[in-house]
């Protein structure tokens, strides 16, 4: 019954000890990033320094990760964030998770650090340290490829010389696109001279009822691929989202001073240099590109931060620079957003050419790609940006007025939330930062429903108008609840039920999906407890280390400056209805009005634990 072990690996001592979860945690918080919330509150102290060696580094597979599941092939790495000094959680597929599992684990804990470099080699219920030297400063697909040159059939994770060099938003890779991207999780890897974990099985994975299991894994592939955007992600991925997110003026262009961009990077014109579309493990949709320049992508993100927010229009330069970050283990979304802040720092003389060393400006390609090898390797100016948001510090206190980040994570999408009023309430209180990824409530924008679809979703009262301040605490806390849910089970949330469609997984699927691995019995609501849980254990954890309502902000651009194109324009953030709406969201969570998990909660969730 999905018994798979938790390695406890401790670099300093070259230990490794081998336990099993008890299925008591499980039931609290199912795998992901549940369990991997879990073991961050208990295991790390308050305080501590994300680059020491005290840091606590998990990477841990869903609940179903592995199995028949269609799009069961996600995992989340999570550790105290040296990007933004709270919680850091990063989710990725590929097909590293599911060998993890099949070589018999579900979790591995990685604390202290290596004397050398070193990687972590996973094969059938054992785990060894090996020495990492003749792969140290190896860009991450050609570490890749030697590590299974050397074991053989591998798949594996690996930081790339942006986390060795401790750039505070490296990534964590694994295949060829597939990152761990969010809050410099690949940086921890770098603090612990980890280069890699390989993995290698040959074991299955045992479940309760695989004959119901099969039947109702081929009822739910069935209803994925009759919805639309299931043959629209399949076809053009999610670079369908930007011609939607520009034609009404909500794309982040040049660091949010404009919201509109060129049509040189619709989804149309981004096919003309895709080879063919690929998928992750188990997945049926298949969103994935493999572009004709030599790597994978660009998704959305990388279109809009790489792009617009760069002020770079041709489509063979953004896929280059995607392909650039990929291979050198810089998260996208930071690395687009620190760029665009800093080329805006130096139109208004925040930074010099003497810092800088060159002159900044937006839409130079060569420039941009110059600092991405710079930043990498933390070379001149390089390794001033390679600090990211830190750098308020030594740009000065009126540089934050230009920074798009919230708790010092940059925003992760391309989207401009002055318009979508729950994106913004979404990004302000998510855990790891400004993310979109924790509670992306896309039926807001991209679907107009009928009101008593949304309202069958959210709860009643909403709203059938992204602009409006109604109702939006309900659409962002169904939101944060479903995902943390599927997170913990390790399906992707782009067949999540409200992610990118009224259909999909819902409860009522999860709860047939966890009976038929397991044989637990869970009732819907009971799922429901789980995602709060998540959220509620993560928010402890970020309470603990000082984050409260004062934090759950947005950039001031977003109040301050109404958006100048198209559809948005003169929309911006009024900070008396946020500040009603932030509000509601806390008492609909049950957090006191300073953004604290009360007391007699902490209490009882801790006497659960």
């Amino acid at each position: 019954m999905l018994t798979r072990k938790l390695g406890i690996i401790d670099l300093s001592k070259k230990k490794v000890t081998i336990k099993q979860t008890p299925n008591s945690l499980k039931k609290l918080f199912l795998g992901g990033r549940g369990l991997n919330s879990y073991y961050l509150y208990k295991m790390i102290k308050p305080g501590i320094d994300p680059l020491s060696p005290d840091n606590v580094l998990i990477f841990g597979t869903g609940f179903l990760t592995g199995t028949l599941v269609p799009n069961s092939s996600r995992f989340n790495v999570s550790a105290k964030s040296p990007e933004t000094g709270i919680l850091g959680d990063s989710n990725c597929g590929g097909y590293f998770a599911a060998e993890l599992r099949y070589a018999g684990f579900d979790r591995l804990i990685i604390f202290g650090k290596s004397k050398k470099p070193c990687y972590i080699y996973v094969i059938d219920d054992d785990i060894e340290i090996k020495d990492a030297k003749d792969y140290w400063g190896i860009d991450t697909t050609e570490v890749q490829q030697t590590l299974r040159k050397d074991l053989g059939h591998v798949e594996v994770a690996v930081c790339g010389v942006a986390g060795e060099n401790l750039v505070r938003f490296a990534c964590v890779r694994t295949g060829v696109k597939n990152a761990a991207g969010r809050c410099g999780l690949g940086t921890v890897m770098g603090s612990k001279h980890l280069k890699a974990i390989a993995a290698r099985g040959t074991q299955g994975i045992k479940i309760a009822h695989p004959e119901e299991m099969l039947e109702t894994v081929e009822q739910l592939k069935e209803y994925i691929m009759n919805s639309k955007i299931t043959s629209i992600l399949g076809s053009v991925g999610t670079p369908l989202l930007y011609e939607v997110s520009n034609a009404i003026g909500a794309i982040r262009t040049k660091n949010s001073q404009l919201n509109a961009w060129s049509d040189t990077l619709n989804a149309d014109v981004i096919e003309t240099y895709v080879e063919k579309m690929i998928s992750c493990s188990s997945c049926i949709v298949h969103c994935r590109h493999r572009n004709k320049l030599g790597g994978e992508g660009p998704e959305y993100t990388a279109v809009g931060l790489l792009g617009a927010n760069l002020g770079i229009e041709n489509t063979a330069h953004v896929i280059e620079l995607n392909n650039i970050c990929n291979e050198l283990g810089l998260d996208i979304s930071s690395t687009g957003t620190i760029l665009g802040w800093a080329f805006e720092l130096y139109e208004k003389g925040f930074i010099d050419k003497k810092m800088a060393e060159e002159e900044l400006r937006f839409g130079d390609f060569d420039l941009a790609k110059r600092l991405l090898y710079k930043i990498s390797r933390r070379e001149g100016f390089g390794n001033i940006l390679a600090e990211s948001t830190r750098n308020v510090k030594r740009f000065g206190k009126k540089s934050e007025n230009y920074l798009i980040a919230v708790k010092g994570l940059p925003q992760s999408d391309p989207h401009d939330c002055r318009y979508i009023k729950a994106f913004a309430l979404g990004i302000a209180t998510s855990s790891r930062g400004a993310d979109h990824l924790r509670s992306r409530p896309t039926l807001e924008i991209f679907l107009r429903l009928p009101r008593e679809v949304k309202e069958k979703i959210y709860g009643k009262g909403i709203p059938n108008d992204p602009t409006s301040y109604i109702a939006k605490e309900k659409t962002v806390y169904f939101s944060d609840n479903i995902f943390a849910a599927i997170d913990s089970l390790g399906i992707c949330k782009f067949i999540c039920h409200g992610f990118n469609s009224p259909h999909f997984v819902d409860y009522n699927w999860m709860k047939k999906l966890i009976h038929c691995a397991s044989d637990w019995a869970f009732k819907e609501k009971d799922i429901q407890e789980i995602g709060k849980r998540v959220i509620d254990i993560e928010r402890m954890f970020n309470n603990r280390e000082g984050i409260s309502r004062k934090h759950d902000t947005l950039p001031k651009r977003y109040f301050d400056d109404p958006m100048p194109l198209k559809v948005a324009k003169g929309h911006h953030i009024d900070r008396k209805e946020f500040d009603s709406l932030l509000t509601r969201y806390y008492k609909i969570r049950g957090w006191t009005n300073n953004g604290q998990v009360k007391k007699e909660c902490i209490r009882e969730l801790e006497a659960l634990m």
